[in-house]
């Protein structure tokens, strides 16, 4: 019997979460795919695994068995994935760096330098994650290391060096009555639609709709995007306004879209981010090294 690995993490979560509501939080998918893996999981074990009821999901004896040995099994594939993936990419001298957006802004040239100069015959690979993906594809094994927007879901089962932190500011229709201000206050925007990330990114979206730093007044959602193009047409369209670093307004410019500072609202931090198996390996402390000096000789 082959059971992909994907039913058997979801299986996994809710297990450990007791409620598929959490589980699916922490998972980044939507509760009725999560219920639907489930139930795929039950079918082909011909067994069922959970005891539902309002109160959430007990694991049934059947249940138990599989979740006393499942956490480890896919620890052991995740470990051989992750070195048979590393391994191919020592063979080739490659290192795979996932980013989101604009990854380290203006220092990223200057990494990729930097590390170059001390592995020569090496290269950086780098490999642009969507913001579905707020980890890159670290969390995943598909990169070595990655510059990511801080915070991530996932964020403290991996090692992470803070590099820089810049102001979110706001991008918004250039015809909004708002782009005429120098600066935004942020108590400003609690009643305009936001453009979001997808749902299933959980904490990630929360992040950059400032969930948290609204008094309690509900997210108004004007439109979903995955993708920076399309986030930037939706804003330009009127669909809504969001939160983006200031880097954004350099590298992220185009027609229809403003962008202003914003005062009542956290900052943005950019961190270079590894895993902890990776610990030992000298290519991938060598480029956090190299992250680490770049960023330094910026300031």
């Amino acid at each position: 019997m082959d059971v992909d690995t994907r039913l058997l993490r979801s299986f996994v979560a809710v297990a450990e979460e007791g409620s598929l509501t959490r589980a699916a939080e922490r998972l980044f998918v939507s509760q009725p795919a999560l219920t639907r893996q489930v139930r795929q999981l039950e079918t082909l074990l011909g067994v069922v695994l959970f005891a539902r009821s309002r109160a959430g999901m007990a694991l049934t004896e059947p249940g138990r068995a599989l979740a006393r040995r499942v956490p480890s099994l896919l620890a052991d594939w995740d470990r051989t994935l992750r070195e048979t993936k590393g391994a191919a990419s020592r063979s080739e001298r490659v290192l795979r760096v996932g980013f989101l957006a604009s990854a380290a802004n203006e220092a990223t040239p200057s990494i990729i330098a930097e590390f170059a100069r001390r592995r020569p015959g090496w290269r950086v690979e780098m490999r642009q994650a969507a913001w579905s993906n707020p980890s890159a594809g670290l969390a995943d094994g598909d990169v070595d290391a990655a510059l990511l927007r801080l915070p991530f879901p996932g964020q403290d089962a991996l090692r992470v060096a803070e590099l820089l932190e810049e102001p979110r500011w706001v991008a918004l229709p250039s015809g909004h009555p708002l782009a005429a201000r120098a600066e935004v206050a942020f108590r400003d925007l609690w009643d305009e639609p936001f453009v979001a990330a997808p749902p299933e990114t959980g904490p990630w979206r929360d992040y950059w709709l400032a969930a948290d730093e609204r008094g309690g007044r509900p997210v108004r959602i004007g439109a979903v995007t995955d993708q920076p193009d399309d986030w930037l047409s939706a804003i330009a369209n009127g669909y809504g306004v969001a939160l983006a670093p200031e880097s954004a307004a350099r590298f992220y410019a185009r027609p229809g879209v403003a962008y202003r500072p914003v005062s009542g609202v956290s900052p943005s931090r950019v961190g270079v981010a590894w895993a902890p198996v990776d610990d030992g390996n000298e290519v991938v402390r060598d480029f956090v090294d190299c992250c680490r000096e770049a960023v330094a000789g910026l300031r």
